[in-house]
Formats: structure tokens, C-alpha cells, sequence
């Protein structure tokens, strides 16, 4: 295949997604709650976690699954290299970050469960209430600055701030829309979308771990 009909084919099934990027919404109001005052609960390994997905997660998750679906499309053109359109479909998994921070929250929690709303999970009374806030952006024609950006804020079960876990990880990747690149280069690149959200879920793990171990060793050295 000629490097110009590649990287044609790749500018169609990436422009897709440039008119869906997300927004990243700052704001107080989409990852704690008002107002906002610290508790004197501390997080430990027996508690029952109830999660709130923000603003910014839904759209994020929202996202994601339409630009894994231009992929998945794109994947089914055989004029594509194969190894692009699944470094696509790979690194655009809308489950990864969501099941990875799920699964992350499990291991230092008794029971972790998702609400959709805060009313539900009030009415469950869970020890600890988790307001999951998540961003990612991803490559496309009219963008080569991925980002990924995981926050968890831990509030006890009257709503006063207790603390939080985060993993960040951004970087520009060279444009793939440049002639004379050959398909593995541009799939390496594409790749490395994967791997950079990977490094910032390992990292929130890490902050996740060393906030409950900071939390339980307090409340001992209280005891």
C-alpha cells in the first residue's frame, strides 16, 4: 500500500472523533460537594465504598465509546494496515480506565458499588462515598496532546472530604499525518495512547494505596 493512501485512510477514521472531543469541566460542582469541610473519619480496608460517576466521567466514558466505535469501523476497511486500525481499537477501549479504577478501589475496600445517583447511594448508607472524576483525550487529526486524568475523592458518609487518589499522564505525540512514515511507526504512535493512560491509572493506584495506608496508620497512632 502506498504511505498516501495510508495515512488517508488513518485522517478519515481518526477525523471522526475530532468533533467529539471532550470538555474538561473544572468546576467544583463536578467531582466534590459543597460544602465542604474535613472529616474526622479516616478510609480503611473493612468499609463499604459507594461511587458517584462526575460530570466529567460521563462524558468521558461517552467519549471514548464513540471514538472506539469510528475505529471499530475503520478496523473494517481492508484497505487499512491492520496494525493501525488495531493500534486504534486497542488504545481506545472505553473499559480500561473505568474497570481499572473499579478494580483498584475493590482491592483496598470491602464492597465497592456504583450509584447512579447521589439520593440511591445515600439511601444505601456506605461508609464511604467516592466521587470518581476522569478525563481523557485522545488523538485525532486535528489533535496529537493525549491526556489522561484520574481523581478519586473520598468523603465520609455525611459528606465531609476525607481525601484523595490521582494519576495523571499527558503528552504531544508526533503527527502520524506526515508523509513517508511507514504503518508500524504510526501504529507505535497510536500505541502509546494506551500506554500513557496505563501509566496514569498505575500512578493513581499508587496515590489510592498510599492514601488508605496514611489514613489506617493515623488512626492507630490516635488509638
Amino acid at each position: 500500500m502506498r504511505i498516501s493512501t495510508l495515512l488517508t485512510l488513518v485522517a478519515v477514521l481518526s477525523g471522526g472523533v475530532a468533533a467529539i472531543a471532550p470538555a474538561y469541566a473544572a468546576g467544583e460542582q463536578t467531582c466534590h460537594f459543597l460544602p465542604m469541610a474535613d472529616s474526622a473519619t479516616g478510609l480503611q480496608h473493612a468499609q463499604s465504598a459507594g461511587v458517584l460517576y462526575s460530570e466529567n466521567t460521563v462524558n468521558t466514558l461517552e467519549y471514548l465509546e464513540q471514538y472506539h466505535s469510528v475505529a471499530l469501523n475503520g478496523a473494517k476497511n481492508p484497505a487499512l494496515d491492520s496494525r493501525i486500525s488495531n493500534a486504534f481499537v486497542n488504545s481506545s477501549d472505553p473499559k480500561l480506565a473505568i474497570d481499572w479504577l473499579k478494580s483498584s478501589l475493590q482491592k483496598e475496600f470491602a464492597s465497592v458499588t456504583v450509584y447512579d445517583n447521589l439520593d440511591a447511594l445515600v439511601q444505601a448508607h456506605p461508609d464511604v462515598v467516592v466521587m470518581l472524576d476522569t478525563y481523557s483525550r485522545l488523538v485525532s487529526k486535528r489533535n496529537n496532546q493525549v491526556e489522561a486524568r484520574f481523581m478519586a475523592k473520598f468523603y465520609d458518609s455525611n459528606l465531609q472530604y476525607i481525601g484523595k487518589a490521582e494519576g495523571y499522564r499527558g503528552k504531544e505525540l508526533p503527527s502520524v499525518w506526515v508523509h513517508g512514515k511507514a504503518a508500524p511507526e504510526i501504529a507505535a504512535q497510536i500505541n502509546q495512547q494506551r500506554d500513557l493512560q496505563v501509566d496514569a491509572l498505575k500512578q493513581f493506584d499508587a496515590s489510592l494505596k498510599a492514601l488508605v495506608t496514611s489514613s489506617e496508620v493515623a488512626q492507630l497512632a490516635t488509638n
